[in-house]
């Protein structure tokens, strides 16, 4: 299954598939086998590089749109 990267309106990104989410030195990170992780966007997650839901808590706002082919 190919992995998907979706950005959540106002929220995390969602990873779909088959992923590992490793820090800077390659370390895996335990995503308890979850099929799909959400990853912080707003930057102030307790919990990053994970979403804990802090988003919704200090209003953060970004929606993202890919461009539309000419």
């Amino acid at each position: 299954m190919p992995v998907k990267l979706k950005i959540v309106d106002n929220g995390p990104c969602l990873l779909e598939g088959d992923v590992e989410v490793l820090d800077a030195k390659g370390n895996k990170f335990d995503n308890g086998g979850k099929k799909v992780v959400a990853l912080c966007r707003c930057g102030q997650s307790a919990t990053k590089p994970f979403c804990d839901g802090t988003h919704n808590k200090i209003g953060f706002r970004s929606e993202v749109r890919a461009p539309l082919p000419d």
